[in-house]
């Protein structure tokens, strides 16, 4: 009987034992898991720090963000003489102490003693400050808790960063993550992942950043406020911007008059006015369908491929450096103006100019080559115009926000290494053509000679005798690229509507998401659907009711930025600007070696500007960038003062030839002459208070410097320069609306 009670008793106790958990040792520190997002959190590896270019900060170099981690290692661990870690007391270390402000340190305290970063560098330190530790997983992806959402106007929103690591587990980093909002006016977010939304409605984005990935939180900011009776849909870009507005709660302002509709559409399709007989006949149709076909006559116009081939050769850099440029600068000019005229497909002539080969006189796509000769000039270039990919930060580092290396980087500008280039008959021309040999680039970091690789694709085997550029026009004009199609909307979308639908329209990447995802996305597979027809896309746009939007806010849209519940009112470029004034005041602007009635938005090139004071003063570009912001549209009291007292404004009001003299001399009744002043400033008739004001105006007669009064033809004269002026500096007159 004891023995039984024996074995019961040493069996109880082995259940017991076994019921112990077994002590499981903490998992230690990573160092590129755990330090390297502590030291980004805390911008020690910033480029205004210790990632500064030219060598850190007091001889400590991190790199960028902790892109490169192994770098970083030997930066901390060995360099300085091993003099930043050290392990017997962990407190002591020059990382810690100079982290936490106990030694002098410039940037102050970034670390903190009682913070988890402190804590997580000193345990790593304590631990041996290995590279590695055992099974030490890598991180594959990075994602946002919750993804999207609507949050009111006041209302405040937690973000949560999950990272999901390759041997399947999953982390929150949400304390050793970046935030950044896209749009501070619209919401701001702390350093924990509080977002707070301000009083702007629309859709605001906020990115997060761990290690070397991103993930985007999308908000809608809705308004609410009472939508009424929405206009009418003309196209689906009218029904997803009426939908997005709907979501949000801005009701839109009304569909502008047909005044306003026709010089809108006239300046942006033309970069002219129209004329006073296309305004009249225009204003008197009772044609429902009056506004497509005016919209069809513009396209087909000489005036829509002299404006949109100004736009062209100023981010294709045509430029005139040397007497020696003409040739080429008339020759590309030529052919992006005939191009379009013709409605070549936009992808056939992107595909012209990457392959060009031959001689200017030849081939005047070759003239971009001319301009452009450096390879990673050349991908850098085409990157950001056709693809709407920014690559330059690549070039150095990982992009900071974006998932492109300096791999990816060095990749793309292969596809231009064989390009070569002898004298040819004409002087200061190249011939272009293709050297045969494998096309490689290397990287100038690692020192690794790389074929050409497309961003994010594979484009194959490329034979030595094939011209790499001819396998990435095929790889960029395919209906599947991410990168083409959407470039090309979201920049002519920015032309019509002043903003993209990402913004910049230059810089497409998955943290910069665009405020109407399901219009870019519509518009993209129109633009795929139609063979890259560049007039269509134009015709889309602009007979949408959403384009022909009043720009006078109601009630509630004043604040609206981005969601197109108006349209948005912007100055007229330069050279518009000039050609409207001299269309205004009737006296031309003459350029040299060029036929008379060239107007400025036909000049072929940047040369011109030296010659004209109103273009330098009015921004427009000198084509030294492929990025729309070298165009100047903001104001200045150099502008201001250009239009109210220069020597060339004055000279125009007082032509002989011009407006202000033939109205003079005319027996036309003052009242038609006020009205044909107005509809070419205006495309309108004036008001009764307005006409009543012109007619009190030319009545009048000026005195002399004596008090006498002046000869009443040289007052007739000056009263309508007077009044020409004065349209002239109007905003409703400077400004498309």
């Amino acid at each position: 009987m004891f023995g039984v009670v024996l074995a019961l008793l040493f069996c109880q106790l082995a259940v017991a034992a076994d019921s112990v958990p077994e002590q499981v040792a903490p998992k230690k520190v990573s160092f590129v898991n755990d330090v390297v997002p502590v030291l980004t959190k805390a911008g020690c590896n910033m480029g205004t720090c210790h990632a500064k270019a030219g060598g850190g900060q007091n001889g400590f170099q991190l790199s960028l963000l902790g892109f490169e981690p192994l770098e970083d290692y030997e930066s901390i661990v060995r360099e300085g003489r091993g003099r930043r870690l050290f392990p017997s007391a962990p407190e002591e270390s020059l990382l810690l102490r100079k982290g936490a402000n106990e030694t002098p340190h410039k940037g102050g305290v970034r670390l903190a003693k009682d913070t988890e970063g402190y804590e997580i560098i000193r345990r790593w330190i304590s631990e041996g400050a290995a590279y590695q530790v055992e099974a030490d997983p890598t991180l594959e992806s990075i994602e946002v808790q919750p993804p999207r959402g609507v949050v009111n106007m006041g209302q405040e929103q937690q973000l949560k960063a999950i990272a999901t690591f390759s041997d399947g587990s999953k982390k929150d980093v949400t304390p050793f993550s970046l935030f950044e909002s896209n749009s501070e006016a619209m919401a701001e977010v702390s350093s924990t992942g509080l977002v707070k939304m301000h009083d702007i409605p629309g859709r605001v984005a906020i990115m997060l950043r761990y290690q070397d990935k991103a993930a985007v939180f999308t908000a809608a900011v809705p308004l609410g406020a009472p939508m009424g009776e929405l206009p009418t849909a003309n196209n689906f870009v009218d029904e997803l911007v009426f939908a997005n507005l709907n979501e949000i709660g801005v009701p839109p302002s009304p569909v502008c008059d047909d005044a306003t509709f026709l010089r809108r559409v006239s300046l942006d399709l033309t970069g002219r006015l129209p004329t006073p007989a296309e305004a009249d006949e225009f204003l008197a149709s009772t044609d429902p369908e009056k506004r497509n076909q005016a919209i069809n006559r513009l396209l087909q116009s000489p005036g829509y491929a002299d404006f949109f081939a100004n736009k062209w050769t100023a981010l294709l850099k045509n430029r005139r450096d040397d007497a020696s440029d003409i040739t080429s600068n008339f020759a590309f000019h030529a052919w992006i103006r005939d191009s379009l005229l013709q409605n070549v497909p936009y992808d056939q002539m992107v595909r012209e100019l990457l392959a060009a080969t031959g001689t200017v006189v030849a081939n005047p796509p070759v003239a971009w080559y001319k301009r452009v000769k450096e390879p990673k000039d050349q991908m850098e270039d085409v990157a950001q115009l056709f693809l709407g990919v920014r690559l330059q930060c690549a070039q150095c580092h990982h992009h900071p926000f974006e998932r492109w290396s300096q791999d990816d980087y060095y990749s793309l500008s292969a596809f231009f290494a064989q390009v070569g280039r002898k004298p040819s008959g004409v002087r200061g021309e190249d011939l272009i053509f293709h050297k045969r040999g494998m096309a490689t680039s290397k990287n100038i970091k690692t020192g690794e000679s790389l074929k050409p690789a497309a961003l994010g694709d594979d484009v194959g085997e490329i034979p030595s005798d094939q011209d790499p550029r001819l396998r990435l026009a095929d790889w960029i004009s395919k209906p599947e690229n991410p990168f083409f199609a959407k470039s090309l909307v979201n920049r002519y979308w920015k032309h019509f509507f002043k903003r993209g639908l990402i913004e910049p329209e230059d810089d497409i990447r998955d943290t910069n998401p665009p405020s109407n995802p399901e219009l870019l996305a519509a518009l993209e597979e129109h633009f795929i659907r139609s063979g890259f027809d560049l007039k269509e896309l134009v015709r889309v746009i602009t007979q949408s009711k959403a384009y022909q939007l009043s720009s006078v806010p109601n009630d509630y849209n004043l604040v609206d930025e981005q969601n197109y519940s108006r349209y948005y009112p912007r100055r007229m470029q330069a050279e518009v600007m000039l050609d409207s004034i001299d269309d205004l005041t009737g006296s031309p602007t003459a350029f040299a070696n060029l036929p008379q009635g060239t107007r400025a938005v036909g000049l072929p090139d940047n040369s011109y500007n030296k010659a004209s004071l109103f273009l330098r003063v009015f921004g427009r570009p000198d084509n030294a960038s492929v990025c729309e912001c070298e165009r100047v549209q903001s104001s200045s009291l150099a502008q201001s003062l250009h239009l109210i007292n220069s020597s060339e404004v004055k000279g125009k009001l007082g032509a002989g030839a011009g407006r202000a003299a033939d109205m003079a001399k005319s027996d036309a009744p003052p009242e038609a002459k006020i009205k044909e002043i107005y509809r070419v400033a205006y495309s309108r008739d004036p008001s009764a208070e307005e006409m009543q004001i012109a007619l009190e105006y030319l009545q009048q007669i000026p005195t002399d410097a004596d008090g006498k009064p002046i000869a009443a033809n040289v007052a007739a004269q000056q009263n309508f320069q007077d009044l020409l002026w004065a349209i002239m500096n109007s905003k409703e007159f400077l400004f498309n609306h």
